[in-house]
């Protein structure tokens, strides 16, 4: 069992970049705790060392899922800021949400396609109208259809058919995974300050609302 947590910093500032790498730190140990495992697959660094504007973590073990839960929401690291002296702000926020990483692709076969010959109407003299040249290809796994109609010959609209066939789900593959990709930008945007599901503090192993 495998979860993919994604932790984003959002928009604020280097002070949440900090924090997002404190509480992955945490995240960590508690994890190793449980007997889980951690893997920092994806991470996109602050402008300070050590710090993080995103990480996408994969955590695997029994209860993955679980613990990646207790993980999700609005997170607060509560503590002075290391590089402003001066500012009284103790509270800083990081977002942390289960995402999809792989889409599925479909393995295409031709024994996956159905293909019943029909007669069609419309141009192209008697022939077409008589003889059943059309082609209707089903691909069973997705329920993707197409008629192909625009040879004289069986063999070659099935052909045709298909190429289509092929077409379409490859088409429909890079449409899911564009729309993954897409989900995860949005994670960025969705940080809301305050009201978090999780604080942590320095010095502390346990959450505290």
């Amino acid at each position: 069992m495998s979860v993919h947590l994604l932790l984003s910093a959002g928009r604020g500032p280097q002070e949440c970049a900090w924090a997002l790498a404190q509480l992955l730190h945490r995240l960590e140990g508690e994890a190793t705790r449980q007997e889980l495992g951690t893997h920092r697959a994806h991470t996109v660094p602050g402008d300070r060392p050590g710090t993080y504007r995103s990480v996408l973590v994969r955590i695997e073990g029994e209860g993955a899922e679980a613990f990646a839960a207790s993980w999700t929401g609005t997170l607060c690291w509560q503590a002075p800021s290391p590089y402003r002296a001066g500012t009284g702000r103790k509270n800083w926020y990081v977002i942390a949400r289960p995402c999809q990483v792989d889409t599925p692709r479909t393995t295409f076969t031709e024994a996956d396609v159905e293909f019943v010959a029909c007669r069609t109407g419309g141009p192209g003299g008697q022939h077409r109208n008589k003889a059943s040249t059309a082609v209707r290809a089903t691909h069973r796994p997705t329920g993707i259809v197409v008629v192909v109609d625009t040879e004289r010959q069986f063999s070659l609209n099935r052909r045709i058919a298909v190429r289509l066939l092929r077409q379409r789900i490859e088409h429909d593959d890079q449409a899911a995974e564009r729309a993954v990709t897409a989900a995860r930008r949005r994670v960025h945007d969705e940080l809301v300050r305050g009201d978090p599901t999780r604080t942590e503090r320095p010095g502390t192993s346990n959450p505290a609302k």
